[in-house]
């Protein structure tokens, strides 16, 4: 049996599994009932591991082991794999979210704390900035600087932007509005997002420009975030941003929103 390389690629990535597994069950799945040191000869599988990484596949839920002599195994259908695979990762991710739930207000997260708060200090102020790939993380570390926002926030997008920032930024901007921020945002508005913009009023300041095809973002006149790229013309995955801490450079940008936003 020959499976391509892109096939088992997949397969690792969508169920994930190791090499190994994917071969074993690919080549039970071509057999349907089979023994370990056939589908070991099948799947190119040194015999002194097949017995392992079957018994991690029938813990995972993609095979059964016969009972009787000598030991065989039974292939899942695939359509009865994906549904097991998707219960078993979604109780996995319920565990993850209520352990780091845990973390919160802990002794560790407040160690953890101490341990960035004394090390920031130690940073020359320069040295605070960083290149962030793929939209993303743009967006984590946008979300980040707001949540911490004291004063304003002058966002400058595209008219897609707009619509990708109320959608993954909202809950963060909200929160930043209760708090007293003043949120401002430009961006061309179109047919296409106005019910958005709509949505926003009670958040934020929205004017619609044109002219600054832009994309960026001040966070009380010392944090900025720009993007490199036109989001028209890069995949997500490459969108770039640079981040930088500069009172200097941060109060230059917001002085030229300043008389964009003045503009009628």
């Amino acid at each position: 049996m020959i499976v391509k390389d892109e096939l088992l690629s997949k397969l690792r990535r969508y169920f994930d599994l190791n090499l190994y597994e994917v071969k074993l069950w690919t080549a039970l799945l071509s057999r349907g009932v089979s023994t370990a040191g056939e589908l070991s000869d099948i799947a190119d599988v040194p015999r002194s591991r097949s017995y392992d990484v079957l018994e991690s596949l029938e813990k995972k839920g993609f095979v059964i082991m016969k009972l009787g002599k000598p030991i065989k195994y039974i292939a899942i259908p695939p359509n009865e794999v994906v549904d097991r695979v998707k219960k078993n990762m979604h109780v996995t991710a319920q565990e993850k979210i209520k352990r780091l739930e845990g973390v919160k207000g802990s002794p560790l997260l407040i160690e953890l704390e101490t341990l960035h708060t004394q090390g920031i200090t130690l940073v020359d102020p320069s040295e605070m900035s960083g290149c962030l790939r793929g939209r993303n993380n743009l967006y984590n570390h946008m979300d980040l600087l707001i949540k911490d926002a004291k004063k304003n926030i002058n966002i400058v997008t595209s008219d897609k932007g707009f619509m990708r920032k109320a959608e993954g930024l909202r809950q963060s901007l909200e929160n930043a509005k209760k708090r007293g921020v003043r949120i401002r945002i430009a961006a061309p508005l179109t047919k296409e997002n106005k019910i958005v913009a709509d949505s926003l009023k009670a958040i934020a300041e929205i004017k619609h420009h044109e002219k600054l095809k832009s994309r960026f973002m001040t966070v009380d006149n010392k944090d900025m975030m720009f993007m490199t790229l036109d989001d028209k013309e890069v995949h997500p995955s490459y969108d770039l941003g640079v981040w930088v801490k500069t009172p200097y450079f941060t109060k230059a940008m917001d002085y030229l929103f300043d008389s964009m936003w003045k503009e009628k």
